[in-house]
């Protein structure tokens, strides 16, 4: 019998034939009791892990069966050890154990009492925090101690709980002096946090301060909170605030006094009374310009006098942005290129100081070094939006306010529309022209396109029975999900950023999004833009790194309530697996395709070898939608073919910075090499190789166009995506409508398809039977903004673009008034 609990009596324990195993969180003999995690951290452990011993009567003594151990992050908290390790493996070596104990081999090995330690449930009275001591300890200390009972000091004469420490590296960053009980020199109310500091110099910093009557703050407002007994008005603000007061009184005649709890709106005031107030102040107290949305964020006038008189410090005024740029002169510019994460409204360094190399293909050389995000940066970046969506102006916001500052985010886009196409083509080998047009250009659509919904979603009301005699009314109102997730890939990294999160937040929600490993550039400076825009901190949140850590935690997370993916079909169905297995959150997929183009022969044929080479060489076939398979009627077959190999070789390959450069390199090296073989592998079965199917000899990752006719219903090239520059190319029997539909249709995938004729019945016929999210009726490649794009059966669900984009990123409410 596997359990968790030490509160078993023995006879049920030693019932089982083969006994009782239990699992307990930290290395025996250390660590014994109840709050094992909460030590390892207090006592500064290197290693945490946890044991599966065999049951005995005393407490955590048992015989241990195995072990598992791991590193211990410099800001771990319980709750990353658990989620990242503790957990998952845990889940793993429990099934591990019983399958030893099934056959025969699991061991029973004593545990020595050298080194042994029981540690019992911390008490609150027990928590205070000792600041007389180096950073490092008072940082175990609070963080070992996190959510329960929770560290805590004493300030201005009452206890304060102190929660969510990490450790500062270099410098401390300036802020207001708080004396704390205790410390070795002054603590620092920064736009971070709470700066306390060790006895040896180093800093920590402390997220969020909890109070006795149980109110919690973030440690940055101290100051501004209303909490600290030690913030006290000057005889200047008390006259304004008496002048305010007056204001007040005279709006709202009806109330007898106006006390610190009168609330604005529920006293009877209206818009026009909200613009009366702003321009009253603006006129009578030192020319503070409030904005309508602040009277409404703080309706009582305690709450009002607070955020005016921070207004009138100035402790309000938006923290200048502090980038730390990779620069580079190129395509006769400077192109200035963030590189760190960018959670809460700053670009930090992951937690942990890693870094990945982001790799130019044209020429294989190392653009900078970006910030490798580790699973408590994901963390940190969803409570950020977390918080941002519960307690934010975001999620108060006037939706029309939202939609402005989209508009305001597109134009600075299109401002900066040269530079951002310019990294775009050095991080993911996209062609200048294309990636200005399309990559950008269609970015920049889309979120203006979705900030005109933004004051446009809109519920129904439905008639319904009536439970006589009384009479009900009922409604539907489209309410935001919360906190969204997007994972993107490295094909489209900004357009394809744009597609999701424009229609995310036109919905009001907030989001953490992973841009693909290897082309994270044009999504950290989306966020430098974004801030810039005024988009609220928080709300936007970027951590590059690896699908399999970052990603994978996205898809885990308690608190992420929908995640939206394009990429491969293996990894989309491990993602929603993942999602299911957590919360059950909303998930929308867009995956791996085999997009079939039938060309009939009454087709237009210089439009048909146009748009069939686009179909397939656009973007160097790096296109969720490329034409994975070309039907070509019989009796146009070698024409065709022979025309596009004759395009092909009009065709210049190079820099994708030269504007007259047709086809550019592959996004990466492991791509480049993967497309080499399959293209081998499409010789080997026995497939024409007509054209290409090398790598160009010359530096970068460049890979010739290639066509393959007498490409055969079974083979691996007919069935599975290349998703490069590979023309994969089937005749079809002359006339035979039916059968090439019954073989474009035999296929998992169903993104796309497309049909070339000028017989619009035909047209129709086949596209009403193709199995397709899209289809293309002579043209190919053509998607806008308003029109949905997605996939059927293993392309995935859900929907980008138009307004159905909107649905994957809201919740319908119905609710029912009886009157």
């Amino acid at each position: 019998m596997p359990f968790c609990s030490q509160f078993i009596p023995m006879n049920v324990i030693d019932h089982p034939t083969h006994g009782s195993i239990i699992y307990h969180p930290s290395i025996l003999p250390r660590h014994r009791g109840a709050s094992a995690i909460n030590w390892t951290l207090i006592e500064g452990d290197k290693k945490a892990g946890f044991s599966i011993f065999w049951a005995d009567d005393g407490l955590d003594t048992g015989p241990i069966l195995l072990q598992r151990e791991c590193p211990v992050e410099p800001n771990d908290t319980v709750d990353t050890l658990y989620n990242r390790f503790l957990y998952p493996e845990g889940i793993k070596a429990m099934v591990e154990a019983v399958n030893l104990i099934a056959d025969g081999k699991a061991p029973r090995i004593a545990q020595p009492e050298e080194g042994a330690s029981y540690e019992g449930i911390q008490k609150k009275s027990n928590a205070k925090l000792n600041l007389a001591q180096p950073a490092e300890a008072i940082h175990n200390w609070i963080r070992g101690h996190d959510k329960v009972p929770g560290a805590w000091t004493t300030i201005d004469g009452q206890a304060v709980t102190l929660y969510g420490s990490s450790l500062l590296g270099g410098t401390a960053p300036k802020g207001q002096p708080l004396e704390v009980e205790g410390a070795a020199q002054p603590s620092l109310v920064t736009s971070g946090g709470l700066v306390l500091f060790g006895t040896d110099g180093k800093a920590v910093q402390v997220k969020n301060l909890q109070f006795e009557d149980g109110k919690m703050i973030p440690a940055s407002k101290y100051f501004s909170s209303g909490e600290s007994s030690s913030v006290e008005l000057t005889d200047e603000e008390k006259k304004m605030a008496e002048e305010i007061r007056a204001i007040w009184k005279a709006i709202l005649s009806n109330v007898p006094a106006i006390e610190d709890t009168t609330d604005f709106f529920k006293s009877g005031a209206a818009s026009m009374d909200v613009v009366r107030l702003v321009e009253e102040i603006k006129q009578k107290c030192g020319g503070v310009e409030l904005q309508n949305e602040d009277v409404y964020m703080a309706t009582t006038y305690q709450d009002f006098i607070q955020l005016f008189v921070r207004r009138f410090r100035g402790e309000d005024d938006e923290e200048e942005l502090l980038v730390d740029y990779v620069t580079k002169e190129v395509n006769n510019m400077t192109v200035k290129m963030p590189y760190q994460c960018f959670i809460n409204g700053q670009f930090e360094d992951a937690e942990n100081g890693k870094t990945c190399d982001t790799i130019n293909p044209t020429d294989g050389s190392v653009i900078c070094k970006v910030a490798y995000a580790s699973v408590a940066d994901v963390d940190r970046a969803v409570a950020a939006a977390k918080d941002a969506f519960e307690i934010g102006p975001w999620g108060k916001m006037n939706p029309r306010d939202r939609g402005r500052l989209l508009y305001n985010l597109a134009d600075l886009m299109e401002e900066h529309q040269e530079e951002l196409a310019t990294i775009e083509a050095m991080d993911s080998g996209a062609v200048y022209t294309l990636a200005l047009k399309t990559h950008v250009g269609m970015s920049i659509q889309t979120f203006r396109y979705f900030a005109g919904w933004c004051d446009k979603i809109q519920g129904t009301t439905i008639p319904i029975n009536q439970a006589r005699p009384n009479r009900n009314l009922t409604f539907t109102k489209k309410e935001p999900l919360g906190v969204c997730a997007i994972v993107i890939p490295w094909n489209y990294p900004l357009m394809m950023l744009a597609w999701k999160s424009a229609a995310c937040l036109a919905a009001g929600n907030t989001l953490v999004l992973k841009p693909a490993q290897v082309t994270p550039l044009t999504a950290l400076k989306f966020a430098e833009l974004a801030a810039k825009a005024g988009i609220p901190k928080g709300v936007i949140n970027i951590v590059p790194g690896s699908g399999g850590l970052v990603g994978q935690r996205m898809s885990e997370h308690p608190d992420i309530r929908k995640l939206g993916f394009t990429g491969s079909t293996p990894i989309g169905k491990q993602i929603m697996k993942s999602c299911a297995v957590s919360n059950l959150k909303k998930v929308s997929l867009e995956l791996g395709g085999k997009s079939p183009l039938i060309i009939f022969s009454d087709c237009d044929m210089d439009k048909a070898v146009r748009m069939g080479m686009s179909s397939v060489y656009f973007n160097k076939g790096e296109n969720c939608i490329a034409a994975g398979r070309l039907f070509v009627e019989e009796s146009i077959h070698d024409e065709y073919i022979s025309r596009v190999v004759e395009e092909i070789k009009k065709m210049k390959i190079g820099d994708p910075l030269d504007r007259s450069t047709d086809h550019g390199p592959q996004n990466h090296k492991a791509h480049l090499d993967k497309l080499v073989e399959y293209c081998d592998i499409g010789v080997k079965e026995g497939a024409t190789l007509v054209y290409g199917g090398r790598q160009v000899p010359r530096p970068g990752f460049f890979m010739e166009p290639t066509v393959f006719t007498d490409v055969e219903d079974h083979m691996f090239i007919a069935k599975e995506e290349s998703f490069g520059p590979v023309m994969v190319v089937s005749k079809f029997k002359n006339g035979d409508i039916d059968g090439v539909l019954s073989r474009a249709n035999d296929t998992e995938f169903g993104l796309a398809s497309g049909v070339f004729t000028r017989d619009i019945n035909k047209a129709l016929y086949v596209s009403e039977r193709l199995e397709a999210g899209t289809v293309f009726i002579n043209t190919y490649n053509k998607t806008d903004v308003a029109s949905p794009f997605g996939g059927f059966k293993q392309s995935g669900f859900g929907k980008d673009l138009g307004e159905e984009a909107l649905h994957e990123y809201l919740r319908t409410k119905a609710v029912t008034v009886e009157y």
